[in-house]
């Protein structure tokens, strides 16, 4: 039973990884790349309130806007 295990469950496991298609993969990669540029699109909003007048504190929040148009 424990021979079975160790050949199945490796085998189960490669099957279920070759079902996603590299284009699949893709999709969820640049997903993850529109997820990270919305996160830091909303530190952004998020500082420049805290910055408020503050022109010093506002531009150091540029850094995420930056980062953000560098995913792009």
């Amino acid at each position: 039973m424990k021979r079975f295990r160790i050949v199945v469950l490796p085998v189960i496991a490669v099957g279920l990884f070759a079902c996603s298609s590299p284009k699949d993969r893709a999709y969820e990669a640049q997903e993850d790349v529109h997820k990270e540029r919305l996160e830091l699109v909303d530190e952004y909003k998020a500082c420049v309130k805290d910055a408020g007048d503050d022109q010093a504190k506002a531009q150091a929040c540029e850094q995420h806007l930056k980062a953000a148009e560098a995913l792009k």
